[in-house]
């Protein structure tokens, strides 16, 4: 959904002053581009942007909603509290182009059906908002992006007149639900989003709100109608495929999550095993498995109670991810420890025990991925509860 801003290219610099006195022609034409996913997670969900191309004025030019700059100052600390700032982009379609083709991404555009007045409130918003000081917006990726905003400008100029709910379909779907299609289940981003996105996007959602994903942006805007003197026509006018490249499967599974945390579950299973066997604690083990989730707790209370991500707040990893432990993974490497820990171990284990029960109840998703983590920290936890009484002071 999204471009990083090549310094290199001052192409991709330019944003052209808004000029009232240019009026497109009656054969001018605004299309939304749809690009398809690329190799970059911040590129997995695709992207939208508009074109506008008259023949009579030599324009042909594209508006991109997702710009940004690795290099802006403060860029990564604003990206931790959840203050991206994104930049709108007018540039020559040319070079919007020819960076797809390049990454041998697929690109269509959707010609839309719109009147000479239209056109002309369209392409003088876009011209008013690419201007430098207007460009600057707050990026949200499930709802304020690259795809959501050019539905929202075609509301803004369509108003009522536009009717993008359709059969064709189907509401009640959540947000997180259409990311995990977008978004392998057995792949790091997918695990990484799920894992500090809350309940947000667990709530069922109508069709328009599915327009965060270019995907549904296309296929509403493709059902989508226009109220015109009377009479509904169609929204799209004519659809184009202006690249044709197959999509880029991820199929290296052995670096993927579901490889990388059985093989964790196996090593703490026989480590554990050899443990009972031995009569003898591995006390590493126990201060990296402790250690490790209270400091994942740590990090996700933070994004929750402290930064601006609108989908970090009431995010029930923190059952599992128990900040807590950090300390706990401290006293774990003492010889003797405490008897409240009995207590601790037996409220972890209830705590963890409480993240299928929500996933069945349907109060939050979690990553497919997280199994095999859930299953070795049951295993720990029971067998430091049956064992820790001889060392327990």
């Amino acid at each position: 959904m999204i471009k990083k801003l090549r310094i290199v290219l001052p192409i991709f610099l330019l944003l052209f002053k808004i000029n009232h006195a240019q009026k497109l022609s009656t054969f001018s034409e605004i299309s939304i581009v749809t690009a398809g996913p690329g190799k970059e997670l911040y590129e997995k969900f695709g992207h939208s942007a508009i074109r506008i191309k008259d023949p009579s004025l030599n324009l042909d030019v594209i508006y991109n909603y997702g710009i940004f700059d690795f290099d802006k100052p403060n860029f990564l600390l604003n990206f931790a509290h959840g203050k991206m700032y994104y930049l709108l982009a007018k540039y020559d379609f040319v070079y919007f182009f020819n960076s797809y083709m390049r990454d041998k991404r697929w690109l269509k555009q959707q010609v839309l059906n719109l009147n000479t007045s239209e056109k002309q409130q369209v392409f003088l918003y876009l011209e008013k908002n690419a201007l430098k000081e207007n460009a600057t917006y707050l990026y949200d990726p499930f709802f304020n992006n690259c795809a959501s905003k050019l539905k929202d400008i075609s509301l803004e100029v369509l108003k009522e007149n536009l009717i993008l709910e359709s059969n064709e379909i189907e509401n009640n779907k959540t947000l997180r639900q259409l990311m995990n299609n977008e978004i392998t289940w057995n792949t790091w981003g997918n695990f990484g989003i799920n894992l500090i996105a809350g309940t947000i996007l667990d709530k069922e959602r109508n069709q328009i709100a599915y327009t965060y994903l270019p995907d549904y942006l296309y296929k509403t805007s493709k059902n989508a109608k226009i109220k015109r003197n009377g009479r509904i026509v169609d929204f799209v006018k004519r659809e184009d495929v202006l690249l044709n490249y197959k999509e880029v499967q991820n199929n290296n599974f052995i670096v993927s999550p579901i490889f990388i945390f059985s093989a964790l579950l196996i090593i703490v299973l026989f480590i554990t095993v050899k443990n009972i066997k031995n009569n003898k604690r591995s006390k590493v083990l126990d201060f990296l498995i402790f250690f490790i989730t209270g400091l994942i707790g740590l990090i996700l209370t933070y994004l929750w109670l402290f930064s601006s991500h609108t989908t970090a707040p009431n995010n029930f990893n923190v059952l599992w991810a128990f900040i807590p432990n950090i300390i706990i993974a401290f006293l774990l490497l003492k010889k003797s420890v405490k008897l409240w820990m009995k207590s601790y171990l037996k409220g972890t284990i209830v705590l963890l025990n409480l993240v299928p029960l929500l996933w069945i109840l349907g109060l939050q998703s979690f990553p497919v991925t997280l199994i095999p983590i859930l299953i070795l920290l049951n295993i720990r936890y029971f067998y430091l509860l049956k064992n820790l009484l001889p060392s327990i002071k």
